[in-house]
């Protein structure tokens, strides 16, 4: 089983991309931002990481250069996942090493589609 780590500050966003992916079979760790997904990756080994990018803390691009400076987690698909569909964003998370992009709000089909396309 795939295991994902998704982070968001918002609650009932991290139910409903949690929701979403157990439904299909993944086995899904949640975090509520930045700082406790970065603890949590540290001890654990995740096929993919799915981030908001906004967050109290420490925010999702910086999580993912965080991740990316990993040994585990240099190669790992991380996705982004913000309502900022502006290009500036998508390029700092592109440097940072994200490997996609989903805006919000998405639908359940399209984050399933983005996610077996990167792990499976």
């Amino acid at each position: 089983m795939k295991k994902i780590l998704a982070v968001d500050d918002s609650a009932s966003m991290r139910q409903m991309v949690s929701f979403t992916l157990k439904k299909a079979g993944f086995d899904v760790t949640e975090a509520k931002d930045g700082n406790e997904a970065l603890t949590i990756a540290k001890s654990n080994q995740f096929d993919a990481v799915i981030s908001d990018v906004n967050m109290p803390g420490m925010d999702g691009i910086t999580l993912i250069r965080e991740l990316r400076g990993l040994p585990d987690y240099k190669f790992t698909p991380m996705l982004m996942l913000t309502t900022e569909s502006g290009m500036d964003k998508k390029t700092e998370g592109k440097e940072a090493g994200a490997t996609g992009w989903i805006v919000k709000p998405f639908n359940p089909e399209q984050l399933l589609a983005v996610m077996n396309k990167v792990i499976r």
